[in-house]
């Protein structure tokens, strides 16, 4: 008998007199949930997954055009320090979208992390596998980066994503035409908060916090400085006004894919 039979037939119990992930988020904000991917086996957790939330990711409804949206986005993890930024978003009932590099999600242990990321409601996005200028590659080269990619995180979660960033925002026709072909929309940004080169909590806190209603906010969740400038730039957007969407939520609508996205017009 394999070791983790006698958790799954717990956890079988536990889904037949409980809430789905699903219902649970509809009804309230999400909470943190300690993983313990090493007592569950990967693959049947990505099918439950996948069988609570079909056509994930389930939106909240925001009508951005009447309320101040703001969409926080985190390129480049998971990481070390994306735990600490999920239980910060968790505390605060927020969701943001996080744009996950391939190699990044293949060194975390069972793919934990990226698993958490979507059982708490947030929006996953491609970033391509190794984090090259997808511009400067050839077709099929740029078709490897976000398949591999996109396969990884279906296999561990449950999810096929909908939307990619092209690193260091570097696209052309080859990507647009690759990112068409495999569904996803293409979202860059509208404010950079330079926190991969400005690595001061005060200074990338000050940069978010001038966010405009309607923007997609840049950052990296693998940078200390970043996460540390994170409650102070939640408190202030929020006594401003800002309601905390993931991207799909910010537009509200199905995004096509191979376009560009920079911002949602508040108009």
């Amino acid at each position: 008998m394999r070791v983790w039979v006698m958790p799954l037939a717990l956890l079988a119990l536990a889904v037949c007199v409980t809430q789905s992930v699903a219902q649970r988020h509809a009804a309230r904000a999400p909470q943190v949930v300690p993983m313990r991917a090493a007592q569950v086996d990967p693959g049947q957790l990505a099918r439950r997954l996948a069988d609570q939330q079909p056509g994930w990711p389930r939106s909240r409804r925001f009508d951005c055009a009447r309320i101040k949206c703001v969409a926080l986005t985190f390129d480049d993890g998971p990481g070390e320090h994306t735990g600490r930024l999920l239980d910060l978003l968790a505390q605060r009932h927020v969701r943001a979208t996080f744009f996950v590099i391939g190699e990044m999600v293949a060194a975390d242990r069972d793919g934990r992390l990226v698993r958490r990321i979507a059982q708490e409601g947030h929006e996953l996005g491609n970033h391509s596998w190794s984090h090259p200028a997808l511009a400067a590659l050839s077709e099929e080269g740029v078709r490897r980066e976000l398949r591999q990619t996109g396969d990884l995180v279906q296999r561990l979660t449950g999810v096929r994503m909908r939307l990619m960033r092209p690193p260091y925002g570097a696209t052309d026709a080859q990507v647009a035409a690759e990112a068409r072909r495999e569904g996803l929309a293409q979202i860059l940004w509208s404010l950079d908060t330079l926190d991969w080169r400005d690595r001061v909590t005060a200074t990338v806190a000050r940069r978010a916090e001038t966010a405009t209603p309607g923007a997609i906010v840049l950052m990296h969740d693998v940078h200390r400085t970043t996460v540390d400038a994170v409650p102070q730039v939640l408190d202030t957007l929020a006594r401003k006004g800002f309601t905390f969407v993931t991207v799909s939520e910010l537009y509200g609508r199905a995004l096509v894919p191979g376009r560009e996205y920079l911002e949602r017009d508040p108009r």
